[in-house]
């Protein structure tokens, strides 16, 4: 399945999207893709619940905007440096354990809201990256076994302000958590969507320009072992989202730097994934 969710921001509508585009709306359902949904075993529930109902279910519009594919999730957890050739150009080592930090969940946002500039930020970077949604508690699990908690997978760009991550002191998590930060989407893949996780070809460009073309095959720790590695340190409820890095190509490592400005367009996308699109904006209250 591909699980989206539809209309208003802060009033979204849980949906599907059919392998033709047609997006359905699940209202009737009578729940959202929360915490709850995937700890009750909610995507086995939404299947059946399709199998009898998607007749009669009515069509999304495909100008109705879309919102995150889930409802605020309990951690944003984020992976650093790895892509060996993202840490390269960073200046940085290649890391001999995952680099873990946080991203708000107040960043989140739909996959084609706008990018707001954070006030007093000067250097936004983008970075294209994959999203794995935990489906049910994970503690101590082992490599072998962590694909069982996996519920699906996501595009998302982890954008970053670096000044206030590189320049200003502290942990990078100021610099990851401005509003709209993290717009997350079109949808939500279920894990039997993806063959291999871990061969998906990713891409992001600036104003028609292509600026990353990597793939999943070059992580430096795969995805059973990211999963593995942060249940030992913290419990992951279902629903939470790990982002897992970027390839070569981010804003930070041209020489010179090349940063956002109000007007720019970001495009990326993974394969069996889908696109989004995020208009750079000015600062402004939201």
């Amino acid at each position: 399945m591909k699980l989206i969710r539809f209309g208003e921001a802060g009033k979204e509508y849980p949906g599907v999207q059919l392998d033709d585009g047609t997006r359905l709306d699940c209202s009737a359902f009578g729940e959202d893709y929360h915490e709850a949904f995937f700890q009750s075993a909610g995507l086995d529930r939404l299947q059946s619940w399709l199998t009898e109902n998607q007749a009669s279910c009515p069509v999304v519009p495909a100008t109705t905007r879309l919102g995150s594919p889930i409802c605020r999730p309990s951690k944003i957890i984020c992976i650093g440096l790895n892509f060996k050739d993202h840490a390269e150009e960073s200046g940085m080592t290649p890391p001999s354990e995952p680099v873990i930090f946080f991203k708000a969940t107040s960043a989140l946002v739909g996959p084609n809201d706008d990018l707001v500039l954070p006030r007093g930020g000067e250097k936004a970077d983008w970075e294209v990256e994959l999203a794995v949604i935990i489906g049910k508690k994970a503690s101590y699990v082992e490599e072998a076994e962590a694909m069982d908690y996996v519920a699906g997978y996501c595009l998302h760009n982890d954008y970053s302000e670096r000044a206030f991550q590189l320049e200003t002191g502290g942990q990078w998590v100021k610099g990851k958590s401005c509003d709209t930060f993290a717009p997350l989407g079109p949808f939500l893949a279920t894990k039997d969507e993806i063959s291999d996780v871990n061969a998906l070809g990713m891409w992001l460009t600036l104003n028609g320009d292509k600026k990353q073309n990597g793939s999943t095959s070059n992580f430096i720790f795969d995805v059973p072992t990211v999963i593995s590695y942060l249940s030992r340190h913290m419990t992951l409820l279902p629903g939470a989202v790990i982002s897992t890095g970027t390839p070569a190509g981010v804003g930070l490592g041209f020489d010179p730097p090349q940063y956002l400005k109000a007007g720019d367009v970001v495009e990326l996308g993974i394969d069996g994934l889908g696109a989004s699109r995020q208009e750079v904006k000015p600062w402004r209250v939201l």
